[in-house]
This record gives structure tokens, sequence and C-alpha cells, in this order.
């Protein structure tokens, strides 16, 4: 069974000679000067590898393995997990030179009076040709660096600008009608060349602006239709069920669900205090009968590790002691950060807590004494509930 037509990503120009020896069992060799006797019949050759390299997959890009292939094992090497191709030759290096030497023959040509026409063909193929394989093959090429691209792109500029100025003050300025046309043509390529790409870069961008300001508007319109549909829903069932029954805890988590995929890109970053409790809720959410809801007003809040554990410990015995609706509010100001817990359980008693009781003495008021805060717990508003209260400097918030 014949191995599939693809090109490898290491390659010396397109990698079709190597595809088509690896699928044909050929030396590359005799593919190479194949294509090469070929092209001299009227460019066939040329054609053919042109058309192969358009239709041939390159290596990695989605093709399948034999079943040979992936019974030997071989453990692909980091080099191969990029599907990017490698070139070893630097063949835009090579067209570019040709060029410069074809257009200094050029005006060699021209200022001892003979004909000119070949020799600018010639430098003007090869040096469009050079930059032409610098954008669509160096682009790409992992191996290749950015300035060796741009290097490229402003030399094939300057051949075309130098040749064709030197081309039209030849003879005494007065060049004949073909080298003038053709020195013209050089001159309007070299500026070509250095206006399209950005001329190219600002079309993709507006393009890539004009696609996300779509993508927006829909997200947008399909926000507004779950919210006044789906999520209408989830929280009716909330409601209707209670706090504490398990079809209310599936409903809290969809709806956080859908609402985390919905505002995408919208919320704050991981570090900050707020979606951090946030996420510590919908956490324990999942393994209590509570509806913890999370409120931040002020200044933006760095998430503390010291007041994050203790707001933790915080919600989660207002979830397994209390249940029901649990509120978390934190506050942001200059000098400070403070957050306040509040359940509608039975309340709490530090007095009246057993000397061995740890979690509510160390896990929460000695965490924040330590850091240089303070933790007041309390009965809640009217005397039910609980309320926690943890206070922290942001000076002991930089001194963590």
């Amino acid at each position: 069974m014949r191995p599939p037509l693809v090109r490898p990503r290491k390659t010396l120009v397109g990698g079709v000679s190597v595809a088509l020896a690896n699928h044909l069992g050929w030396p590359v060799s005799r593919i190479r000067w194949l294509f090469a006797l070929t092209s001299l019949i009227g460019g066939a050759g040329a054609l053919l590898y042109l058309w192969l390299w358009a239709l041939t997959p390159s290596e990695g890009s989605g093709t399948r393995r034999t079943g040979a292939e992936r019974s030997s094992g071989a453990a692909l090497s980091a080099d191969d997990d990029d599907d990017a191709p490698q070139r070893r030759a630097p063949i835009a290096a090579v067209l570019l030179v040709l060029g410069s030497i074809a257009s200094v023959v050029a005006v060699i040509q021209s200022a001892v009076g003979a004909s000119t026409v070949t020799a600018i063909v010639l430098a003007i193929v090869l040096t469009g040709s050079a930059v032409g394989f610098s954008l669509a093959f160096d682009e790409a090429d992992a191996s290749r660096s950015r300035r060796y691209v741009v290097t490229v792109r402003a030399l094939g500029v300057a051949v075309f600008l130098m040749a064709g100025l030197l081309l039209l003050s030849s003879n005494g300025g007065r060049p004949d009608a073909m080298t003038a046309v053709l020195a013209v043509v050089m001159l309007v390529l070299g500026l070509g060349v250095a206006v399209a790409p950005l001329l190219v870069k600002l079309w993709t961008d507006l393009l890539a602006e004009r696609a996300g300001r779509v993508r927006e508007e829909q997200r947008a319109e399909i926000a507004a239709h779950l919210h006044d549909s789906v999520l209408q829903t989830l929280a009716l069932i909330q409601n209707r069920a209670g706090a504490s029954s398990d079809i209310a805890r599936l409903a809290r988590a969809q709806e956080r669900e859908l609402r985390e995929w919905l505002f995408a890109g919208t919320e704050p970053i991981s570090a900050d205090l707020a979606q951090e409790l946030r996420d510590i809720a919908a956490a324990i959410e999942l393994d209590y009968p509570a509806r913890i809801d999370v409120v931040a007003v002020g200044e933006s809040m760095t998430a503390s590790a010291v007041i994050v554990a203790a707001a933790r410990e915080a919600m989660l015995n207002a979830a397994r002691h209390a249940g029901g609706d649990v509120s978390v509010y934190i506050e942001g100001s200059a000098s400070a950060v403070d957050v306040f817990v509040r359940d509608r359980g039975p309340g709490i008693d530090l007095d009246a807590l057993p000397a061995d009781r740890f979690g509510v003495r160390e896990s929460i008021v000695g965490r924040m004494q330590r850091a240089g805060g303070s933790a007041t717990v309390q009965p809640g508003a009217g005397g039910s509930g609980t309320e926690v209260h943890l206070h922290l400097p942001w000076q002991a918030v930089h001194h963590e």
C-alpha cells in the first residue's frame, strides 16, 4: 500500500518532489530532474509543480496516519508538533540576488547602447518572485525570522526602485521607449511592494474588526433572548423549589454556567477578589443546599490569599450550617477591603463553642489577625442568622 501523497513540513522549496517520491517510491533526484526538464517545454513542469503544491495537503494538516505508521509507535518530536512548514534553502534570498544581478546587467546594457528588454524582464520576474515567495512561504515558515522576511521585502523594493531610476537616467536621460516603459514598471512595482503589505494589513484589520463586531452583536442578541427565556425559567425554578432543594442547586449551577458562557470576556480577571469569591461560591453550591450571591462595589480589588481563604471558610460554614440564601458583599476603598458574609440560619455564639473547635477562631478570626486585619462574628439583622465581617487594610495586602 502506497503512503499518502502529503508534503513534508521540512522542505527545500514546496515539498512536492519529496511528496511524489515518497508516494511513488522513486528517488527524489529523479522527480526533480523530471520537473526541471519538463519546465523547458513551455514551462509545463513549473505549472505542474505549482498545481500539485496548491492541491497537495501538507503533513499534519488533517491527514491520517496509516496503520503501519500507528503501529510503529514512533514518537513525534518537538519539531513535528509544529505544523508550520520549514524550508532549509533561502529561496527568496537567492532569487533576490539573481534579480539584482539582472538589474545590474540591464543598467550596463543600457549604458553601452545594447538591448535591455531581456535583462529587465528577468530582473522584474526574479525580484518579484523573491518578494512573492517571501510573502507566500516565508511568512508561514517557523524557521524564518521576521527580520528575514522584512529584509527580503525591503531589498526587493530597493532593487526595483534603484534599477528603475538608473534605467530612466541612462543614455543621458533619454532611454529608448521600451526601456522607459519597463523602467516605469519597475518603479511602480517597487512602490507597490512597499505599500501593498500596509494596505493588506489595514484590510485584514478592518475585516477582523467587522467580524468581531458581528460576533458581539450576535452574542448580544443570543444573550437577550436567553435572558428573556431560559434564564428567567431557571430563576423561577429556583424560587419555586427553594434554595435548599437539589432542583434549585442544579438550576443555579446551570444558570451560572450559562451566564459565564454568554458574558465570556466581560468578567474580571482571575486575580480579582470578586471573581475569586464567585468561583468559590459556585463550587460550594454544588456540594451544599445553599444559594450564594456575591456582590462587589467600590474600587477594583486584587485577590488576597488571606481574605480569600477566610471568606471561603465563612461561606462554607454558612452553606454547611445555615443553608438557604447566603449573601456575600464586597466593598473596596482606597485604604482597605471589607467582606461581609451573611446567612439566615440559627446563628452562632463564639463564646459557647467548645475550646477544641478551631474552625471559626483560627480559620477566620486568627487568620485575619495574623495578616494585620480583623474579623468579627455577630448576629445578623433582627437577631437572626450570622454576619461575618472581614476587614483587611491594603497595607497588609501588599506585605503578603
